[in-house]
């Protein structure tokens, strides 16, 4: 196995940028200029997509950006002192030490337990002193390999220590210290999974209690042992993706988190896990009686679990839909909105060297014509993809890749049966449930190996899409069609489409990026490849949704850095001055830094601004062709004046609402009740 850091991948004490793209976007060319990587670009660009997703810095001046990317050839190790730091997010600061961790694709098992030591050994204080006072690149590279075990004579494990605290009676459980396990797991499962494991560790040693943690890493989990489970009385879920078998703790006394709350608050998840522990209407996980018996842990589990599953589907549906979109008002923009007669016959009939000649619709005559062709096709095979993604990513949530086939198929079936994405999401959802099934079947082990390339793909195609060709596809095709009609005749009434518009509009500012929103963007990007002038009816919904779901980072920068910069806090007006650009590349999720820090103020505020913009879209009867890209699409927008003048109000509506609340609503006089809001979101 080749050497994961070499002294090439060090920097030390050099500028590499003042921010943390510009770190990342550096270390990323380290890495493919010693052939490590064959596009740098794409390197960062995935790293970067981690990034947004869950910023990586850490307390301790530590960085750790991080993703598994098909440019790389080599897993490695980019590592850089930074002097001054750069911020990465850390609630604690800038970060100095700063390890970008490239992981190829598809890593061996033994690559990633290698990248998951070093992100273990940042726990360590001697490991990141030692860093911070070499001297030479190699001296890095000699303490590095010393923690991963590459070099001549690696570090060998600490021994368990014991524990160095004595547990109090706030941390014991029927006169005994509490004993809890945990489950740490990241989405990439390298560097946030171990560390949050190892924080939780230490936590519970320095508190005297009994805790033992299974990190669901990407190079496999060891399951703990079945008495150790039993013999728990709490379980902490610090993970950002599916607990996998949790049907294991099902009746213990649980709380949830994400993976970094594992790292930079252990000591807190370990009080309210023993908390939960002692009040008996505290969240269970489900999978019992004793479970189903609680409070509200049952509904709550299976809404979150149901959320994640939707959510994963639309996450990879969104790419089709967004380049396929953006193909079509290209194609458009090129060929003219007549293209659609006859571009499939122009490609496969003409080429560059042999322009149509007929039916020239294109203001830029026949190169225009074919290269509109060209790109509408494109974009039309896209938008194709978009059920099909939906329900083979729904699968894929529920039964891992097993899944992913037969949702794919249902997906098509549905498609075929005109029963749209709710066809989509249903195939999707019965055929997860059916490869999950599958999966968990004893089988003899001749069979083993084809289980998931052939039985489960054969068997979970047949169940999911037979039940919709044979019972569920026609009901649910008549419904998509009751539903389209009703839609379309309330887009053709000023009054009634209106009210279509406030809705939409309600919804894409009620939870900024969450389930409510994807929802209305899911059910306008479904129909925006039947929209054309003589349907404009899904092209106005489409207008509304992404002008709506612009409003909440536009106002949130208006009035943090324009009208009442003092009402925020410095970190808020730098988040403002990101949101400038988020809002307008129709980024919902640009708001909530401030929604998270105030949501009973921006919320609201959000949601009345959204709701104005989407009337106002309705009223003007603005229609987009591009499902994405806010105003870097304005060529695929008509009117474009409408289209501005509906944002405009809505920005300018939720600014000063959003002022006007902080001004005249004490924050004593909400403390409260959002200290509630976020107590009932842990468990979720």
């Amino acid at each position: 196995m080749s050497q994961t850091i070499t002294a090439e991948l060090v920097s030390l004490d050099t500028p590499l940028g003042s921010d943390k793209a510009a770190v990342i976007r550096s270390l990323a060319a380290r890495v493919a200029q010693q052939g490590r990587a064959t596009d740098a670009e794409a390197l960062f660009a995935d790293a970067w997509a981690r990034e947004q997703k869950d910023e990586t810095g850490l307390p301790g001046g530590i960085a750790i950006p991080h993703a598994k990317s098909a440019a790389v050839v080599t897993p490695s190790l980019a590592f850089a002192r930074l002097k001054p730091g750069v911020d990465f997010g850390a609630t604690d600061g800038p970060a100095d030490l700063v390890f970008l961790i490239a992981a190829p694709d598809g890593a061996a098992e033994a690559h990633l337990a290698v990248l998951s030591k070093l992100a273990r050994s940042l726990m360590q204080d001697d490991f990141t002193a030692g860093l911070r006072a070499a001297t030479t690149a190699d001296d890095v590279v000699a303490i590095v390999n010393a923690a991963i075990g590459e070099g001549q004579a690696p570090r060998a494990a600490a021994p368990a220590a014991a524990a160095t605290a004595t547990a109090s009676d706030a941390l014991s459980i029927d006169g005994h210290p509490a004993r809890i396990v945990a489950v740490t797991a990241c989405a990439t499962g390298i560097a946030h999974t171990f560390m949050a494991a190892d924080a939780l560790t230490a936590a519970g040693k320095k508190a005297g209690i009994d805790l033992v943690v299974e990190p669901q890493g990407s190079s496999g989990y060891q399951a703990l042992p079945r008495d150790v489970i039993d013999g728990a009385d709490a379980v902490i879920f610090a993970t950002d993706v599916d607990v996998r078998e949790p049907g294991r703790f099902a009746g213990k006394p649980v709380v949830r988190s994400g993976v970094k709350r594992g790292i930079e608050q252990p000591d807190q998840l370990i009080a309210e896990a023993i908390a939960t522990a002692k009040n008996p209407n505290g969240a269970r996980v489900s999978g019992n009686a004793e479970a189903a018996s609680a409070s509200s842990a049952a509904p709550i589990s299976f809404g979150a679990r149901i959320q994640r599953i939707l959510l994963t589907g639309v996450s990879y549906m969104i790419p089709f839909v967004a380049g396929g979109g953006l193909l079509i008002a290209l194609g458009f923009a090129l060929g003219g909105y007549e293209i659609t007669a006859d571009a499939g016959t122009i490609i496969t009939q003409n080429s560059l060297w042999d322009l149509p000649t007929e039916n020239i619709t294109s203001p830029f005559g026949p190169l225009g014509q074919y290269l509109g062709a060209v790109f509408f096709m494109i974009g039309a095979t896209s938008m194709g993809f978009l059920v099909s993604a939906l329900a083979g990513y729904i699968a894929y949530a529920i039964a891992d890749r097993p899944g992913i086939a037969p949702g794919f198929v249902a997906g098509a079936v549905a498609v075929l049966m005109n029963a749209g994405f709710i066809g989509g999401i249903v195939g999707g959802l019965l055929a997860g449930v059916v490869a999950w099934w599958l999966g968990r079947l004893p089988a003899p082990r001749w069979l083993r190996g084809l289980m998931p390339v052939v039985i489960i793909p054969l068997v979970g195609s047949i169940v999911a899409s037979g039940l919709l060709i044979l019972f569920l596809g026609r009901p649910i095709a008549t419904l998509m069609t009751w539903l389209t009609d009703w839609l379309t005749s309330l887009t053709e009434s000023g009054g009634s489409a209106v009210v279509l518009g406030i809705i939409l509009g309600l919804m894409m500012c009620f939870d900024l990026g969450g389930p409510v929103n994807k929802v209305a963007y899911s059910f306008a990007v479904a129909g925006l490849a039947a929209g054309s002038i003589d349907n404009p009816a899904p092209l106005y919904i489409m207008g509304a949704v992404m002008a709506s779901g612009m409003v909440p980072p536009l106002a949130m920068a208006l009035a943090s850095t324009v009208l009442a910069r003092k009402l925020f806090t410095p970190v808020e007006r730098e988040n403002g001055k990101a949101a400038w650009l988020l809002g307008a590349s129709f980024i919902s999720e640009g708001a909530i830094p401030f929604a998270a820090a105030d949501p009973l103020r921006v919320i609201p505020a959000s949601m009345v601004g959204g709701a104005v913009t989407g009337a106002l879209c309705m009223l003007f009867q603005v229609g987009s062709y591009a499902p994405h890209g806010g105003i870097f699409v304005l060529f695929a927008i008509s009117p474009i004046w409408g289209f501005l003048v509906a944002l405009a109000a809505g920005v300018v509506v939720t600014g000063f609402l959003v002022v006007g609340f902080k001004r005249f609503i004490a924050p004593k006089e909400l403390a409260q009740a959002e200290s509630n809001l976020q107590v009932a979101a842990v468990p979720a």
